[in-house]
């Protein structure tokens, strides 16, 4: 069984980008060297995109490497496969990791029970609109949207996975 997906680094020290490859690598299981460009969102740091295939869960456990290198921005898609959702991580070092189910077209899918534990806390006092953002990663969206207009035009390298 295969799955496929994007890595968007949008962020990144250059002294970290061999790093990044290195772990990238590591979960793929196939050696990693990716197009490295100025980020003019953020000048002095590189980005680069990465369309990868591997094994299902591979974008979680990208995510898992990189994640907690403070001075990182990314994002991992992951397409739904076989028996698997799709599922997005995001990632920025004021906010952490944000997860999200998705569907064939990118949207995120939010579960039942997210949408009825929202609607109750709005019954509560807490604000509906606010609870939908979170769900919907709104701060993470909005603080990694400059990095991915940025990137434009940027090379994508595409990248099979062989065991």
């Amino acid at each position: 069984m295969s799955a496929h997906g994007v890595l968007h680094i949008h962020s990144a020290p250059p002294a970290l980008c061999p790093h990044i490859e290195w772990a990238v690598a590591g979960v793929l299981g196939v050696p990693v060297d990716l197009s490295w460009v100025s980020q003019s969102a953020a000048p002095g740091t590189m980005r680069a995109e990465l369309t990868w295939e591997g094994r299902p869960g591979c974008a979680g456990a990208i995510t898992s490497a990189l994640a907690g290198w403070n001075r990182l921005r990314f994002e991992v898609t992951e397409d739904a496969s076989a028996g698997c959702d799709g599922v997005r991580y995001s990632y920025t070092p004021a906010l952490g990791t944000f997860t999200a189910v998705t569907g064939g077209n990118g949207d995120i899918l939010i579960p039942e029970g997210c949408l009825r534990a929202a609607m109750a806390l709005a019954e509560t006092g807490s604000s509906l609109r606010g609870e939908l953002d979170r769900l919907l990663g709104r701060a993470w969206d909005e603080e990694l949207e400059p990095f991915r207009c940025a990137g434009d035009g940027a090379p994508v390298r595409w990248l099979h996975a062989t065991g």
